[in-house]
């Protein structure tokens, strides 16, 4: 159909281009993290966003929009025609924002990164203030410009950049939803879990080898093809990489193997996302993953839904005896999953169990509105930051470093990012189910280490999916129903107080 559609043709090859300037940048973002010494973060933040400057002249130059006119005049398939609304959006996106912005933020983004590092380690939120002060000011810049194009607020703007469709009239009813009835459930899994069976911690030290192991061997049994990915080490865990090349990484501590194979686990369901994508598809808008609520919802149904399930216990405690050389009652797989499943409020959004974790966003979630709005000065960030968590959790912060140092988004100018990580919960819990109804086998699969039935179904109904549908339409059409919270509630009550 190319040869009667030249002009969507010439799209798809700009934007195969534009696919391997954005893989070239993601390899370089992945070794930033991982592997590159501290010194060379001012070549990087220029290599980087220099990259990301020629790949916005290309999506924002006169042949582009000329051709996305002329393409929608000819005939093409629906799927090209999904293609094609993809383009669009892209355009769009880009051509709201000057390329000079986009360099700066590119740029401020990368020392803010870096500092943030440094800031981190010495809960020092002094030194990160002026760079992140600088990279919110880009943000907003961005937010203004994008959102007087499509016709949105700024935030709305800034989120839509990851989650295509998504806005804050969807998210705040659903989180007012989980405000309203998630304190007393926490309140009522604590009450009984205190009054059960209490679990033992297994004694450490785990060598860090060895939980590397284990980690490669869950990796291959969720699926993961190694030979279009690694794992590695970071500060804070995360995927990424390039089409075909999916790099995902955790964090160890000898005192606790949980970390980081959880962090595994999580950051495995995104990778699997990313290598199930449709091949025909996979270096054009179409074929990207659809948004970060579905991304999110892809890592958490392997991480929370499967894999903190008894069902995955019973396959994990002897690979763990095995892998330790331990044994005991604290090795058994009941005991284990109590340590899994134990409900408290900590500090840490990442070490964050399932049902106290949305209120982290929810804080989150307030505080970056407000700092986009221009409500909240960066300078009174911490005190804010450290009220939320007393009202939310009844914790007390103690530094900034476990505080709000300890998230990279905002260095890293994710703006827009963090509703998504509960929305993704919300959504875990209805395609979990759905994929439970569809496949009996499922959790007795799991017992095994079988992923097979649940991972066949994912790529069915959500990874080959990829763009070429809309979120909304994803969802229901994989499990019936537009996202809400009760899928998450039944869940939370059926897990812990069932």
């Amino acid at each position: 159909m190319h040869a009667d559609a030249p002009a969507y043709a010439a799209l798809e090859r700009t934007f195969a281009r534009l696919s391997a300037l954005n893989g070239a940048s993601g390899i370089l973002g992945w070794d930033a993290q991982t592997q590159m010494p501290d010194g060379a973060a001012e070549g990087r933040a220029d290599q980087v966003a220099v990259l990301r400057g020629l790949a916005h002249e290309i999506l924002t130059g006169p042949a582009v929009a000329d051709r996305l006119a002329e393409a929608g005049t000819e005939v093409l398939a629906p799927e090209q025609r999904a293609n094609l609304a993809e383009m669009a959006r892209s355009y769009r996106h880009a051509a709201a924002v000057p390329q000079d912005l986009v360099e700066a933020s590119s740029r401020a983004v990368s020392r803010c990164e870096m500092t943030w590092r440094s800031a981190r380690a010495d809960s020092d939120f002094a030194r990160l203030r002026p760079e992140l002060a600088e990279v919110l000011r880009l943000q907003r810049e961005i937010g203004a410009a994008k959102g007087a194009a499509l016709g949105l607020a700024p935030y709305d703007a800034l989120l839509d950049g990851y989650d295509p469709g998504m806005r804050r009239a969807t998210i705040d009813p659903l989180f007012a939803e989980l405000r309203a009835w998630l304190p007393g459930m926490i309140a009522a899994i604590r009450e009984r879990q205190a009054a059960g069976v209490q679990p033992v911690p297994p004694e450490g030290p785990f060598p860090v080898e060895t939980q590397r192991a284990v980690g490669l061997r869950l990796m291959e049994a969720l699926g993961f093809d190694f030979a279009r990915g690694r794992l590695d080490i970071s500060l804070h865990p995360f995927c990424g990489g390039a089409t075909d090349d999916v790099r995902i990484t955790t964090r160890y501590d000898a005192g606790d193997y949980a970390r980081a194979l959880m962090g595994v686990l999580h950051e495995t369901g995104h990778a699997l996302y990313e290598q199930g994508r449709p091949t025909a598809w996979r270096h054009q808008p179409a074929g990207e993953a659809r948004g970060m609520t579905l991304h999110e919802s892809q890592s958490l149904i392997v991480e929370m839904q499967a894999c903190r399930s008894e069902a995955f216990f019973d396959y994990l405690a002897p690979l763990l005896r095995e892998a330790f050389g331990r044994s005991g009652p604290a090795w058994e797989a009941e005991n284990l999953h109590r340590l899994a499943t134990r409900v408290e409020p900590g500090f840490i959004r990442v070490d964050a169990d399932e049902a106290t974790y949305p209120a982290h966003i929810l804080l989150r979630y307030e505080l970056e509105t407000a700092l986009i709005a221009g409500d909240l000065a960066v300078a009174d960030l911490p005190g804010a930051f450290n009220d939320g968590v007393r009202a939310l959790l009844g914790l007390a912060v103690p530094n900034d470093r476990l505080g709000c140092l300890q998230d990279i988004h905002w260095p890293g100018g994710a703006w827009g990012y963090f509703p998504t990580y509960t929305l993704g919960a919300l959504a875990a819990a209805q395609l979990f189910a759905a994929a439970k109804a569809a496949a009996p086998d499922l959790l007795p699969g799991l017992t095994r280490g079988d992923f097979a039935p649940l991972r066949d179904w994912l790529r069915a109904w959500v990874h080959a999916r990829a763009s070429l549908a809309d979120t909304d339409t994803i969802l229901a059409e994989a499990t019936g129903r537009p996202l809400g919270t009760a899928a998450f509630r039944a869940h939370i009550e059926a897990r812990y107080l069932g």
